[in-house]
Formats: C-alpha cells, structure tokens, sequence
C-alpha cells in the first residue's frame, strides 16, 4: 500500500439553492432574484480575472450551475486591482461602486468558504493586490525587491525594503 495525495477540498459543499440562500443572508437581500442577480454578476466578473488551475480548481468546489457562471466568460487579456475589479463591475452593472463591493462581499463570502483556505490563497497569490479584502480575507503587503543605490562599492551600498 502507498500513501496517495488527495486534493485539498473545502470542508462545505453546497447545492445551488443553498448559495443562493447564504448570499441572499450575507447580502441582506429581500428576494431571492436578487441574490441570483448578485451571485450571476460576481461569479461572471471573477472569472475574467482568474485562469489557470485555480479557475478550473474553484469550478469544482462551486454548485454546477455557480460553476457555469464562473467558466463562460474568455479570461482578460490583464487583469485588474481589486479597486479596478468593483469599478469595471459597476460600470458593467450601471451600480455604483459601493452596491458593487456589497454585492461582491456577498458573493464572495461562501465562495471563499466553498473554495477552502488553500485554494482561496493560492486564487490570491495569482491575482492582483486588492481582492483578498473582497474575500473577506486581510489584505498582506506582497514583498517587494529592496532596492539599493549605487555607492562608491559593493559594500557601501544602501538598500531599502
């Protein structure tokens, strides 16, 4: 017998309906048109920002019918901040951008629960500053190369993180 690696999953599953309801709950949302509205909208913008495994990985964990919405739309060719992702989704919607980041926070709640914290992180490593807080998630500066001014010698130089 040998020891096989199984993939991480998220401790939750959920059927459509059910997402729908924890949305419906997160977002404070009198109908349940409305949650489906926010949960089609979120799900469709995220999916033009993410790619790769981690866009196949978290259409797994996703209700098939959360999933389709994810996978339909062609990835962009750049993606955006998360400060870019609520702007161009309220531009999309004809929302403003604080309904936007409701709407987003909402969404992205259960997705998060649903993705599991492995998958969650590895989403966030492969996207642009900003959409951890979109995730509920703290936002962590990401290291930046320390840059060092040129001196009279190597060992006089001066760098700063």
């Amino acid at each position: 017998m040998y020891d096989q690696t199984q993939p991480e999953h998220s401790l939750t599953a959920m059927t459509y309906s059910q997402l729908l309801e924890r949305v419906r709950y997160e977002g404070a949302y009198p109908t349940r048109a409305r949650a489906e509205e926010a949960v089609r909208t979120v799900l469709a913008a995220l999916g033009r920002q993410i790619t790769g495994d981690e866009r196949v990985d978290l259409a797994h964990r996703l209700p098939v019918e959360a999933a389709l919405t994810l996978t339909a739309p062609i990835p962009d060719a750049e993606q955006l901040t998360g400060w870019g992702f609520i702007k161009d989704l309220a531009a999309r919607t004809g929302t403003t951008p604080a309904t936007t980041r409701w709407d987003t926070g909402a969404v992205l709640a259960p997705v998060s629960a649903l993705a599991g914290p492995g998958l969650l992180a590895r989403i966030l490593r492969r996207l642009p500053d900003g959409y951890a807080l979109l995730f509920g998630q703290p936002q962590l500066l990401r290291p930046r190369p320390a840059t060092c001014s040129s001196g009279a010698s190597a060992a006089m130089r001066t760098c700063i993180g």
